[in-house]
């Protein structure tokens, strides 16, 4: 046993050791290292990235970016854990790791939930630190390219603490120098005063093919290009004057050159020194080509979307952000695809990929003006454009429209999507990010609201809009909390008798302030609002329980509910459904599902299973407002659908309109052919029955037979007395 404790001191007091060769310990920040923090946060998402080095009974902090933090002790380091191991150590879920679920990092500031942390590994081995990235939130994995990238980056910054050993090591004395100097790997060279070189080491001689024969007594100036000479006689002249106080003024990257005239880029380190009376000069020489490979590839990353090689969102928030800080006029066009979902679930995701990748190069070939063209993710992009000019913006914007609007071909087969556009401008809707962004959304949500296809320059008037919006969501989630919705119910009649057939369930507010309220003042707010669901769960089961009461006297009562989108989306439909009849002992042919056309329009596979096993319970599905949007006739083929409603804007113009006579006639063929049931909504007068019945259509709702009403009132009118 002591035997191996004498191996891990020996160990550890070697690691410590090599650990104080770079001379890191207790020193100011640095930019070179907080840089690559910096970068590395960008490149992975993640709010802190620390610089640790491990001393023996505390980690240091070289760079910590994200937080405050310089220090902790070693027992309670992550780190310390993945400088004992050979591979990288990855945490996705702290709280889930027995290792560190009670850690005071964990439980306290900076309550740490991911961890990835890459070894800080010595030309001789060993391990005195790492670079690790922090997350506040476990994340579901860390992928092989991320461990490939944070390996880069964790080598980027070795290469600056050796960079600094090497600095540490040429301020001892000149005769350690040259002893270490013919065993270095990097190129040293020494020279006199006049600039002639006196002293050329191996690695030198590697680097630029000259023997030391060679090169000795000629210049400096033979190991770089001319283009880059003044550059390197500037910082020379910089040391000789003693203005040189920190690290970027010792060391500046050029071209080097070779004795073969090939160039490559080699970093100098220099350093000056006195012999007697004489003035020592020295550089240290690096050629930095994969140095460079790795951060452009990293910058690129970070700063470039893989997938169109635009500028990515945090670019261009950058980009944004110096346009404005320098107070210059600018325009924000923002952009998003319209109908290119259609082509990700009809064609693909390859083709999806390729489409954008077109889009982005047709909007570089229509902005060849513009500051930035941007990809911000998904189908969204943006266009940074100087000045505040708007004939330029919106004459650019219907380019945009045009260009993107062209037909795309993939793997033979043709698509097309369309694009809108919300245009704003600087200084005169927001001098900051933020709110130059948020005045482009609106105006972009109103393109899109208004059609597609357009474009929408802001106006105050749209965040006036967007207040009011929110203002109503919040007295929508107070009224369902506060049971202020109730359900009005609307009869349906047989065409030959105006017997009772059913009724639609139409949902009311009790505005404490406003009154009674109809769909059209809140429905929009409401479908987009997390509670949508509940309201359409609630509306199911109390239309279910009035009709089961209702069916005592009336048998064949059916009921007609609508459908919130979102109820499609919760995965729960089904079940709902299910037990909802079995709660009010309601067999299941006397609901009907009343569902909007933009339901059946997103004909995917989830949704036809949803529905064909609604269908296979017994439950009626009806597409509500047919005619009045963009379905095909293929939907009556594919989903199982048992009844149309023709939407009441046809109805209303069949005995003046000869185009709404010959629509409503239309959809009660296809009824026929496709055995569908028919009603026809928005019967206000007998001459409209009477085009209707000529017609055989078999039922109707609509003024004619009665408004919607409270329950207790339709029961009264169409029911009867209340059942014992």
């Amino acid at each position: 046993m002591s035997n191996s404790i004498d191996l891990v001191s020996t160990a550890e007091a070697s690691r410590l050791a090599a650990l104080a060769e770079y001379d890191l310990i207790d020193t100011d920040p640095e930019q070179a290292f907080d840089r690559l923090a910096g970068l590395a946060a960008r490149l992975f998402d993640v709010p802190i990235v620390l610089v640790s080095l491990i001393e023996w009974d505390r980690q240091f902090l070289k760079a910590h970016f994200g937080t405050a933090l310089c220090e902790t002790s070693r027992e309670i380091s992550f780190c310390t854990h993945a400088i004992a191991q050979e591979a990288m150590l990855v945490v996705l879920d702290t709280a889930q790791d027995e290792r560190f679920a009670a850690n005071p990092l964990v439980q306290g500031a900076p309550f740490i939930r991911f961890y990835a942390g890459q070894p800080l590994v010595t030309s001789k081995g060993h391990r005195i630190g790492t670079v690790c990235l922090i997350d506040t939130q476990p994340r579901p994995g860390f992928s092989p390219e991320d461990q490939r990238n944070l390996a880069d980056v964790a080598a980027l910054v070795m290469d600056r603490m050796e960079m600094r050993r090497l600095d540490h090591m040429r301020s001892a004395n000149h005769a350690r120098f040259e002893n270490i100097a013919t065993t270095s790997p990097d190129a040293i060279i020494c020279s006199d005063p006049t600039g002639r070189i006196t002293f050329w080491n191996g690695a030198a001689e590697r680097l630029f093919g000259y023997g030391p024969h060679e090169i000795v007594q000629h210049g400096m100036d033979v190991l770089m290009p001319e283009s880059c000479r003044h550059l390197y006689d500037a910082a020379l002249a910089r040391l000789r004057g003693g203005r040189a106080p920190d690290a970027a003024d010792h060391s500046l990257e050029l071209w080097g050159q070779r004795k073969d005239g090939s160039e490559f880029p080699a970093e100098f380190s220099l350093s000056v020194w006195q012999e007697g009376c004489a003035t020592g000069l020295g550089a240290i020489v690096r050629d930095i080509t994969e140095r460079r490979q790795s951060e452009e590839r990293l910058f690129r990353l970070a700063s470039l979307d893989a997938l169109t090689d635009l500028p990515n969102r945090a670019a261009w928030r950058e980009s944004l952000a110096r346009t404005l800080q320098a107070k210059t006029p600018a325009t924000v066009l923002l952009l998003d695809l319209d109908g290119f979902k259609e082509v990700n679930d009809t064609l693909g995701h390859p083709a999806g990929d390729a489409v954008l990748r077109e889009v982005a190069m047709r909007l570089n070939a229509v902005c060849g003006s513009a500051l930035e063209i941007a990809r911000l993710g998904g189908d969204e992009f943006v266009v940074l454009l100087e000045g505040e000019d708007e004939t330029r913006a919106t004459t650019l914007a219907r380019d945009l429209i045009s260009a993107v609007s062209k037909p795309y071909d993939y793997a033979g087969r043709r698509t097309e999507i369309g694009v809108s556009i919300g245009i704003a401008f600087a200084p005169r809707h927001g001098a900051r990010s933020d709110e130059l962004l948020g005045a482009s959304d609106l105006a972009l949500y109103r393109a899109k609201a208004a059609g597609k296809g357009r474009w929408e320059v802001f106006a105050p008037a749209l965040r006036d809009a967007v207040v009011a919006r929110r203002s109503l969501g919040l007295e929508l989630r107070r009224a369902f909390e506060h049971g202020e919705f109730e359900l009005f119910y609307q009869p349906q009649v047989a065409m030959t008798d105006r017997r009772l057939m059913g009724a639609e369930a139409l949902l009311r507010w009790n505005h404490p302030a406003k009154g009674l309220l109809s769909p059209a003042s809140f429905i929009e707010v409401l479908s987009q609002k997390p509670s949508t669901a509940a309201v359409g769960e609630w509306a199911l089961r109390a239309a279910c329980r009035e009709a089961a009461r209702w069916r005592i006297r009336m048998p064949d009562f059916r009921i007609g509910v609508n459908l919130f989108e979102a109820q499609f989306r919760s995965g729960g439909l089904l079940a709902i459904v299910q037990s909802a009849l079995a709660e009010h002992g309601l067999p299941p042919d006397a609901l009907e599902l009343e569902i909007v056309e933009n339901i059946y329009l997103r004909n995917d596979a989830p949704t036809l299973g949803l529905l064909n096993d609604l269908r296979d319970l017994g439950v009626g599905l009806a597409f509500d407002d047919y005619g009045t949007g963009f379905a095909s006739l293929s939907l009556l083929k594919r989903y199982p659908v048992t009844r149309l409603k023709i939407d009441r804007s046809f109805v209303g113009g069949v005995n003046t309109d000869p185009t709404d006579a010959a629509v409503v006639k239309a959809v009660l063929y296809l009824g026929r052919n496709f055995n569908v049931h028919v009603t026809a909504e928005g019967v206000e007068t007998e001459a409209q029955l009477d085009f209707l019945r000529g017609n055989d259509c078999a039922e109707a709702q609509g003024y004619l037979f009665g408004r919607p009403m409270p329950a207790a009132a339709f029961e009264s009118k169409f029911v009867g007395p209340r059942a014992a």
